[in-house]
This record gives structure tokens, sequence and C-alpha cells, in this order.
């Protein structure tokens, strides 16, 4: 098995994917391809989309790059190698209807080699998780069953373990610990072993990336049409402004593509087209505004409630899409 080429193609195949649910669930707008080369190694193709009937903008991207490892990549990522190679899949789709939650998504592969060019480090890493601007519980419920659905499928401890990484890794610490939105699961740093293989692996990352228009796509169909005023739009864009402020301070992509000479267009594709950042600002206690705020400020199980009845229904919606 040629472990690239093997991940390559689930990357660019779950681009397509993606894409077309997308494309179909806006009914208008349609991805704009950007297919771009980095002058120290590789490239990729920058998927945008925006103004349309629901999705505002977003990008679905895949990159493969790789390049020597520099004295700033060891200081600063601490890795320590001769060379390296990436390649993953990223999207962010930000709707204009404030009661359709954003999304995220990434699911990658990391090599390091010696100076024969020989592999001494492999790891994956992923994950997908909703930031809503209004708390649709079942929206949530939906979500993350989904995620526990294909973590379940080859290991029962790993949803409770990489959602409490999701928990803590989306977390604008300099805001009392508030969360960006209210999670889904995140792993990192994964690498094969005798029991979880190369294949284990590739294996996860595709059940989990496949998993991504089960979980994401009924929520869209069902709130697109939901009727919004000018302070649902507000709140949007302030929680936006929290979106932006994880993205620039505290995410380890956002930073790793900084570091390696990434595109700057791709890397800032995840920032909303408009955000508010206004001094102070505080939801009403006992609004909908703040009901989300708390959410965000305190993880929660969303799953110790979920009935059958609901897991049914979404169960239908998912497959009417």
């Amino acid at each position: 098995m040629d472990v690239k080429q093997t991940w390559i193609a689930f990357i660019h195949d779950l681009q397509n994917r993606i894409c077309a649910a997308l494309e179909q669930c806006d009914g208008k707008a349609v991805f704009v391809e950007d297919e771009w080369h980095r002058a120290e190694g590789g490239g990729g193709k920058t998927r945008v989309i925006a103004n349309g009937d629901v999705l505002e903008k977003g990008g679905v991207n895949t990159s493969i790059v790789f390049g020597d490892v520099t004295d700033a990549m060891r200081t600063q990522l601490k890795i320590n190698g001769s060379k390296w190679f990436a390649c993953g899949l990223s999207l962010v789709i930000h709707p204009i209807n404030p009661f359709v939650p954003t999304v995220h998504c990434n699911y990658r592969m990391f090599e390091l080699y010696n100076e024969n060019d020989v592999v001494i480090d492999r790891w994956f890493g992923g994950g997908t998780d909703l930031t809503p601007y209004y708390l649709m519980e079942e929206d949530a419920k939906h979500f993350h069953q989904t995620y526990k659905d294909a973590c379940d499928a080859f290991d029962a401890t790993f949803y409770p373990k990489f959602k409490e990484e999701c928990d803590n890794y989306f977390v604008n610490w300099h805001r009392n610990k508030e969360r960006r939105g209210i999670g889904g699961i995140f792993y990192d740093h994964q690498r094969p072993d005798e029991k979880k293989d190369v294949n284990f692996w590739i294996e996860f990352a595709q059940k989990c990336g496949n998993a991504f228009i089960d979980a994401y796509v009924p929520i869209v169909e069902k709130r697109k049409q939901t009727a919004y005023t000018v302070e649902n739009k507000h709140w949007q864009e302030i929680r936006r402004g929290r979106y932006v402020e994880f993205n620039l301070v505290h995410d380890r992509g956002t930073i790793f593509g900084l570091k390696t000479n990434g595109r700057i267009e791709s890397i800032l594709m995840s920032l909303p087209p408009t955000v508010r950042f206004e001094y102070n600002y505080q939801p009403q206690p006992g609004s909908e505004e703040d009901k989300l705020l708390q959410a965000c400020l305190h993880p929660r199980d969303w799953l110790n409630e979920i009935s059958e009845a609901e897991r049914v229904a979404w169960a239908k919606r998912s497959n009417s899409c």
C-alpha cells in the first residue's frame, strides 16, 4: 500500500463530494477552484463559494505540501528531521442565516523524514466542529450523534476522548475559557502502532470525513428558510468576531501555515465576511443569545437525552437530502 497516494486520493475525493453536496444545498452558488503552487514544494486546490442563497462565504481546500525542515520549524513547531510532508483537507462554511451554524472540518496526515528520505515519524489528525449562533439542542444532538456513531465503529473510547479534546481545543482562553462553539470531535498526533496501524487511521479518517455530509447538511436544510431579524444578524456578527479571535490567536493550523510559508489567501479563507467587535458586549441575561453563550462557557454532554425518535427523524432527513 502506498500510504501517500492512498491518503491523497481520499482527500481529493472527499473534497469533490463535499463541494457537490454543499452546492446542491445552496441551489445557486457554485465553488470556484483556484489551483496554487508553493515555491518550496507542493501546492493545493482552494475552492471557494460566496454570495449564494444559503452560503455567504466558504471554502473547501486541499493541500499537498512538503519541504526541508527549517530552523524556525525546529524552534517554534518542535519538529526534528530533515524533510517533511503534509496533506489534508480543511473547510469552513459561513451561512447567511444566523440560525444555520458555521462549520469547520479538517483531516490531515503529516510525515517526517531523515536525510535518506526514510519516514521517521507519521501522524494523523482531524475533526469536525459546529459553531451555532442560536442554540438548537436537537441540531447539537444530531451532530454529535453522527460523530459518535463514526467513532464507535472503530473504538468506543474515541468519541468521549475526542469530544473532550475538541471542547478544550477550540477555546478563547483570553475570554474566560469561552468555547468557539458547541464542539464535535478533534484528534491530533495519532501515530500508528501495532494495535492501530496506518490502515486503521486512514480508514478512521475516511469514516469521519464521510460523516460530514450526514452531520451538517440536514441541519442546513432544516434551518435555511428560518426567518431572522436585523438583531439576529447583529448577534451572528458578534459571535463571528469570536471565531476570528480564535483562528488568529490560538489555532495551530493557522500558525503552522504561517510558519511554513503557506498560502495566505487559503489560510485566511476561514475568516467570515462580516464581523463585529463591540466594546464589552453582553447579551441580555436569559435571552436566546445568552443561552448560546452559556453553552459555549460550559461544555455539555449532548447525547445523554437523545431519544430514538430524534435519531430516526434525523436519519430520514439525512436520506432525503
